[in-house]
């Protein structure tokens, strides 16, 4: 749980700044900082790809399959539409908080980021991930709370009852999932990290979010392995 902590309280910190500053940072400063966290996610996706180097014809039919699972229900779709529905149900013109809380809870939960960080940490007690994240999610929240307010602080509730349960999750299935598992997700994980921080970086959009279902594909085919003795 310490990554999901910290994450939560870099929001709060980030939250707290942007409060005091009323969008006193520069535009193109914050887009320089924020391509550069970028560049350190990229390097920690490639980290995680990189243990699973001995699997890799396993992962490439991992992505293919869990791409196309994803794309058939369009998970990136399905979370936009749940957004925008959220955001017209409670945000009001006559108040910020609603409108940063939920704009700030849904920027900061919907991602390979906060998916993989969280398994990241309850499978294998690593919260490189989460860290980078909590860098950019804070540096995020100086600019949003400079112009959307104090609701942006309180979304950090959201982001630690979210990865929060993930964490605890993925701890339980650390139990029943064996080594080779829990390293194919970790490195097919690591690969969809790789793809969101390029995307990010050079503002060319991969549909990472589509891609999510690829991390739990090592254990479904572990147990269909396991189901027929092979």
């Amino acid at each position: 749980m310490l990554g999901t902590v910290v994450n939560a309280v870099s929001i709060i910190i980030g939250g707290l700044a942007g409060l005091i500053l009323k969008g006193g940072i520069k535009e193109r400063m914050n887009q320089t900082i924020i391509q550069g966290v970028w560049l350190c996610v990229i390097f920690i996706g490639l980290g995680g790809a990189m243990k699973g180097l001995d699997f890799t014809v396993e992962i490439i039919f991992f992505i293919v399959i869990g791409s196309f699972l994803g794309e058939s229900i369009n998970i990136e779709g399905r979370l936009e539409s749940i957004g925008n529905t959220l955001e017209k149900r409670f945000s009001r013109k006559d108040s910020t908080f609603s409108r940063g809380f939920v704009t700030a809870s849904l920027l900061y939960c919907v991602g390979a980021m906060a998916v993989m960080g969280s398994l990241e940490s309850g499978l294998e007690n690593n919260h490189d991930i989460l860290y980078a994240k909590s860098v950019l999610d804070g540096i995020i929240s100086v600019v949003l709370a400079s112009t959307l307010g104090i609701g942006v602080v309180f979304s950090a509730v959201s982001v630690f009852v979210y990865q929060g349960s993930i964490t605890l999750l993925a701890g339980v299935l650390t139990h029943v999932l064996n080594e080779t598992v829990v390293i194919q997700m970790s490195a097919t994980g690591g690969l969809l990290i790789t793809g969101l921080g390029f995307s990010m970086a050079s503002n060319h959009r991969l549909r990472v979010g589509n891609m999510l279902p690829s991390v739990f594909m090592p254990a479904l085919y572990y147990y269909i392995r396991l189901f027929l003795n092979i």
